[in-house]
């Protein structure tokens, strides 16, 4: 028996896909996202370019602060044992060096200086009498920087300020037990300070000076009656300047005690001397051939023998 199949239709044709665009237009399109391109590329530039330029003009607009410049320090070097009037003398000797070595016109001046130390209640505070006195001894002796525009004032001001810091170190126990004010180890401490030269003599000077308080006795010490009679040690102390009763000529056996005021300013060595004397009974030195050492004896008969012998008689 034969299967009987419906009859079979032909497939339908697929259909027609639309034509494409032709290579012109192809080409043209192309050309156009090329050209769009360009044109943003150009956009962005220009607006960098234009925000770059207002960045530029801002920071000309906003001037660029001036750098701070330190001024150019100077220094000043006050020797122990200098006088106020010694360092008024040096800082016009600074002064001229800083005006022509490095062009600089300080303030600085001898004269501001001299009168700013001419009168204080400090030495007065230390006496206990509240007197005003001038600041000769308390002018602490030690390098110091300053500018073009550092006052005379300021200075002494600074070294008021150290004098305080290396004073504070000095007990003064053993003074007050000998009845000494602070006045007078600053005194005994100026006297030490142009007195000595070897650094080990500064206990021994100062016992001397407590020993010949102690009995009665003057000083006998040239460097007061130099400061008082304002004669330089590269002169010799003339009889009528031995027997002068200026109150600084300790030399006149008839002056007995300290001097008014400090004769120097000394350092902090020469303060603890003043403060702590060596335990020895000497009366008399005598500065020995040397002209660095002292011969130091408690006998007037072995002082006079050792200064005739070398021709300080």
């Amino acid at each position: 028996m034969v299967e009987q199949h419906a009859p079979v239709k032909p497939a339908a044709p697929p259909p027609e896909r639309p034509p494409g665009p032709s290579r012109g237009r192809i080409l043209a399109r192309r050309t156009f996202a090329l050209v769009l391109l360009a044109a943003v590329i150009a956009f962005v530039g220009l607006v960098g370019f234009a925000i770059a330029g207002a960045i530029r003009d801002s920071d000309k607009a906003q001037p660029k602060p001036t750098p701070v410049v330190a001024p150019p320090t100077l220094k000043i070097i006050f020797p122990e044992g200098f006088t106020r009037a010694q360092m008024a003398e040096r800082i016009k000797a600074v002064n001229q060096i800083a005006r022509q070595k490095r062009k600089i016109n300080p303030k600085l001046s001898p004269r501001a200086y001299l009168a700013a130390t001419a009168s204080s209640k400090i030495p007065g505070r230390f006496a206990g009498d509240h007197k005003r006195r001038q600041l000769e001894g308390f002018l602490f002796p030690s390098t110091y920087d300053f500018v073009q525009k550092t006052t005379s004032r300021q200075l002494v001001n600074r070294q008021l300020q150290a004098f305080q810091e290396n004073w504070g170190q000095v007990d003064l126990a053993y003074a007050k037990s000998k009845n000494l004010t602070p006045y007078d180890v600053m005194i005994i401490a100026s006297i030490i300070e142009k007195e000595v030269i070897a650094p080990e003599e500064r206990p021994l000077v100062a016992a001397v000076i407590y020993n010949r308080l102690h009995a009665g006795m003057n000083l006998g010490i040239d460097a007061t009656t130099r400061y008082g009679l304002h004669v330089p040690g590269t002169e010799p102390l003339l009889e009528s300047q031995l027997n002068s009763t200026n109150p600084y000529n300790t030399r006149n056996p008839n002056i007995k005690g300290l001097p008014p005021t400090p004769i120097a300013n000394p350092g902090l060595a020469s303060m603890q001397a003043a403060a702590h004397p060596a335990k020895v009974d000497y009366l008399y030195f005598v500065r020995k051939p040397d002209h660095v050492h002292h011969f130091f004896t408690a006998s007037d008969a072995e002082f006079q023998a050792y200064a005739d012998a070398h021709g300080f008689g």
